[in-house]
């Protein structure tokens, strides 16, 4: 699950997949003792899978914003082209151009976790989570169909 996770997060990346699940599975290891039991484990692995994609996320966006500076005046007018016609992979692309809340919902939902947990992971209700499936899904059929 906490893969499945990652890849979405990822988008479709199995090396950095990998790379996270390892990372969260330490932060789950060096947290144990900070568990409460307020939540399920496998609720309280999830959130610590998402701060870890989300952590990730952000020190890469800072890297490549600081790259994309550097590499200003070599701009490249290469271009490189999918061939592959995978449909996980297809998704998995998709996802990567959804939001980071949505990525996270179509991770738990492609990981069967029950709407009701879901919910309890992203603090609201189990109505405004089905309005974001609805939407989520319009958006990765438009996104596939366009591709």
């Amino acid at each position: 699950m906490v893969m499945q996770l990652c890849m979405g997060f990822m988008k479709g990346d199995q090396d950095q997949a990998k790379d996270l699940t390892q990372e969260v599975f330490i932060q789950v290891w060096n947290n144990l003792g900070k568990f409460r039991q307020d939540a399920t484990p496998k609720t309280w692995i999830y959130r610590i899978t998402v701060n870890t994609c989300l952590n990730f996320l952000k020190k890469q966006k800072n890297k490549d914003q600081k790259l994309g500076e550097i590499m200003r005046d070599q701009e490249t007018t290469e271009e490189i082209e999918f061939t592959e016609t995978d449909p996980s992979k297809m998704l998995f692309e998709a996802m990567g151009k959804l939001s980071e809340i949505d990525r996270l919902v179509t991770g738990l939902l492609l990981d069967d976790v029950p709407q009701e947990e879901i919910a309890t992971i992203l603090g609201i209700t189990e109505g405004n989570l089905r309005v974001k499936i609805h939407r989520i899904k319009l958006r990765l059929k438009k996104l596939i169909d366009h591709e």
